[in-house]
């Protein structure tokens, strides 16, 4: 077992002693569940040991943690829990479809799409469909089926501005530091499928790393040949607690507002507009 560095405070010591307490259960007891030592438990709780991975999902077994527990337990010793694919389209998450649907129903005429960590779609709402069919077929349309990838293919400009440039060198850089600390080989599908995009600056990796994510971010479009400022606005849809951990399935809402108050997007809102994530 190795040793916790003195000049690297662990939060886990603090953490374990917490849930111990919450459960009522003394270091020796926790120990004999736990197939450990009681010196070995007193070591994790003080710093001076550092567990493993499987010694933290025995413990969390022992202290019957649920996913959100069980994740900071192993954010707080240094590991970064793994991930778990957990199907949207699940008849038990028939109550949060309805919520999202409300959600996007509620953001026409602003164009809206829900995603999940990849950017795969899920949902959209009418006004992403009016939104987009101007640039995109409506085979186009039915057929996108990454939010990421369809939104930077089709709406391409001459001449690249430095917003759309630096927009995509933040997407990539989001999914290329997902891919390395993950090893989820999805990220890094949709990394190799972005960087194969025509208007990827050579320059990628220094640009997004002068640049600060944030939730909301600029970009340029054509509309009806007339280049428009739109904010693109993410919502992330979680458990309320620490951004170290986010509940799953991990879902996205992303939204465009014209920064012109002026441009009105309802006209691209009919009766006619179809879609296969349309639920609504």
């Amino acid at each position: 077992m190795a040793n916790a560095s003195n000049d690297m405070p662990s939060n886990f010591g603090p953490l374990l002693k917490f849930w111990r307490n919450t459960h009522e259960l003394s270091q020796e007891a926790l120990a004999l569940s736990a197939d450990s030592s009681t010196r070995h438990i007193s070591c994790l709780e003080n710093g001076k040991s550092h567990p493993s991975r499987a010694m933290i999902d025995k413990l969390s077994e022992v202290l019957n943690l649920g996913e959100r527990d069980s994740c900071y337990l192993q954010l707080a010793a240094g590991y970064l829990p793994a991930a778990k694919f957990i199907d949207f389209h699940d008849p038990k998450y028939n109550w949060l479809k309805k919520a999202m649907i409300l959600t996007l129903k509620a953001m026409d005429p602003f164009p809206a799409a829900l995603m999940d960590r990849y950017g795969k779609l899920l949902m959209v709402n009418k006004g992403w469909i009016g939104f987009h069919r101007q640039v995109a077929s409506q085979a186009a349309l039915e057929q996108a089926q990454n939010h990421y990838e369809f939104l930077f293919a089709h709406h391409q400009e001459h001449t690249p501005s430095e917003v759309k440039k630096n927009t995509l060198a933040l997407i990539l850089m989001a999914m290329k530091q997902e891919s390395l600390l993950s090893q989820d080989s999805n990220f890094a599908d949709m990394f190799d499928a972005l960087l194969a995009l025509p208007d990827v600056p050579s320059d990628w990796e220094k640009r997004a790393a002068s640049l600060e994510p944030q939730a909301s971010f600029k970009v340029q479009m054509d509309i009806n040949h007339v280049q428009q400022n739109f904010y693109s606005v993410s919502q992330m849809v979680g458990a309320l607690g620490p951004t170290s951990f986010v509940s799953e399935p991990r879902l996205i809402i992303n939204t465009l507002y014209p920064e012109n108050p002026d441009l009105d997007l309802s006209q691209h809102m009919s009766d006619d507009l179809s879609h296969p994530l349309l639920a609504y």
